[in-house]
């Protein structure tokens, strides 16, 4: 190898460099920390003391906490995760129309995925949907009756539920991106034959977007059950921990009552309850997932 191409990898290498050291120190450190910390009984200020599976032996057999949390948290990721797909697949498809000015509602659409997971957001979205907040001013302006959005065990995880669907920004641009793959000729075709727009879109679209439909799922999935400002900051898990999800949990044993060692047991629990759940995901695409070439996922 010439010296010439020798220093132009080395300037390579060098570029690559702060994100390696940013890998190593602040995700793959604290990942290998944290497993090590959860047989542990570890309180920050002390030293860790080792405690074999005594923190998983809790988790699973003596804390109410660990159950009421997954199965709070279960039920947003069933509710909020399909409703949020099937939502940006809608707007995908009125946008993916060709009219003037498209781009720029394509670009506010976007917005709130930038926008909704930011502690601001949450705090306006607590101020909407208070009892007196301006959503139940606007519904008592036509004479509907008041709705406790928050205060209500039965619908305050819907009403967070809302603002993980109101971040539909980047789902819908994957939609979008699939959407102007498919070939135009097959829906010509289609209409041919004398297909409906109604079965153009179940017997095409549909089964040509699965692959992108599988990657949103998973993603969806994954920051669901690690879904933690909305309901920290809107409801702090009430009320009547209706709305105490995990990663609520897992803050409260951390930085509550400084259990660490706790801590990182449960964050490893949740962390094998994803990828159970993201590899029998993968496993079901091989019977709904097609490509363009006829295959199916394996």
């Amino acid at each position: 190898m010439s010296l010439k191409k020798r220093n132009y990898q080395y300037v390579g290498l060098l570029y690559v460099l702060p994100w390696v050291v940013g890998l190593l120190v602040f995700q793959f450190y604290p990942f290998l920390s944290s497993f090590y910390y959860s047989f542990t009984d570890f309180n920050m200020v002390s030293a860790p003391t080792f405690v074999g599976l005594d923190n998983y032996k809790k988790i699973l057999t003596d804390d109410p906490g660990f159950l009421q949390a997954l199965k709070v948290t279960t039920i947003y990721v069933l509710m909020a995760v399909p409703v949020k797909l099937a939502f940006a697949l809608l707007i995908a498809l009125i946008l993916s129309a060709k009219l003037r000015g498209i781009n720029f509602f394509r670009t506010m659409y976007y917005l709130p995925s930038i926008l909704g997971g930011s502690v601001a957001i949450s705090v306006l979205w607590r101020f909407l949907f208070m009892k007196d907040g301006v959503v139940n001013g606007m519904t008592g302006a036509l004479g509907l009756p008041a709705v406790d959005w928050l205060g209500d065990p039965d619908i305050a995880l819907y009403t967070l539920g809302m603002l993980s669907v109101w971040q539909f920004g980047s789902s819908m641009v994957l939609f979008l991106a699939g959407l102007k793959q498919i070939p135009g000729d097959l829906y010509e075709a289609g209409a041919i034959d004398g297909a409906s727009k109604t079965r153009l879109f179940f017997t095409i679209t549909v089964p040509l977007l699965t692959p992108i439909v599988l990657f949103n799922l998973i993603m969806q999935m994954v920051n669901a059950f690690q879904e933690f400002t909305g309901a920290f900051v809107i409801t702090n898990g009430g009320p009547m921990k209706s709305t105490y999800l995990y990663a609520l949990k897992l803050y409260e044993e951390a930085f509550t009552f400084f259990k660490m060692g706790y801590a990182s047991a449960l964050s490893w629990v949740l962390f094998v309850i994803i990828m159970i759940v993201t590899a029998v995901i993968f496993k079901s695409s091989t019977y709904w997932v097609h490509y363009e070439d006829g295959g199916k996922g394996k």
